[in-house]
């Protein structure tokens, strides 16, 4: 038995371009002016397994727990257990304290009106840069999984602290298309001339 292959009678059919999927990114709607404006977001948490209030109810039941068992020994005569316990709990807070501070590092760049902002939020810091995109370039800043460096206009920002270094070099291919795609966009400038026509 033998096959053969001959090429279909009909052309495959074309495909109409598709909108990019975003791995990493986020589309979002801004209204401003009275016009209905379209976003890029970028939102890259610490992965923390605790939220501030959660590691407040563990602190205060280890708390209770500690607290209980020092004063048992302390009722049964054996006092010097209790200031161990009290010491044990004033590491314990400073620790979950320290967690608790950075559970809300992020962070967040959005491409907007060819307008990249990056912002870097850590403890109580914020570290902010805003970047035209037609001059940004956005580069690794060692090697392939380095974190994702962004230059232009005599600014430069690192991202990708909180992401996998595998997945960086990821992020950095959605950030140029991004870029790409904004700077061949009409700007909103452009749009009105267009109305006013």
């Amino acid at each position: 038995m033998s096959s053969t292959f001959a090429p279909g009678h009909w052309p495959a059919p074309a495909q109409a371009p598709q909108a990019p999927v975003w791995r990493f990114a986020r589309e979002l709607r801004q209204q401003r002016d009275g016009a209905e404006r379209s976003a890029m977001q970028w939102r890259m948490p610490r992965n923390s397994s605790f939220v501030p209030g959660c590691l407040l109810r563990v602190f205060l039941a280890l708390a209770v727990v500690s607290l209980g068992i020092g004063g048992a020994f302390w009722w049964l005569g054996a006092p010097a257990v209790l200031p161990l316990a009290g010491a044990e709990l004033l590491a314990l807070g400073a620790a979950f304290w320290i967690c608790s501070r950075h559970a809300g590092d992020v962070e967040t760049l959005t491409l907007a009106e060819r307008e990249l902002n990056v912002e870097h939020r850590f403890g109580r810091g914020v570290e902010n840069a805003a970047f035209r995109a037609e001059w940004v370039r956005v580069e690794p800043v060692h090697g392939e999984d380095s974190l994702v460096e962004i230059t232009g206009q005599g600014q430069r920002m690192r991202v990708g602290r909180y992401l996998r270094p595998e997945l960086r070099s990821a992020l950095a291919r959605e950030l140029r298309q991004a870029l790409r795609l904004e700077c061949t966009r009409p700007s909103a400038q452009q749009e009105q001339m267009e109305l006013q026509r």
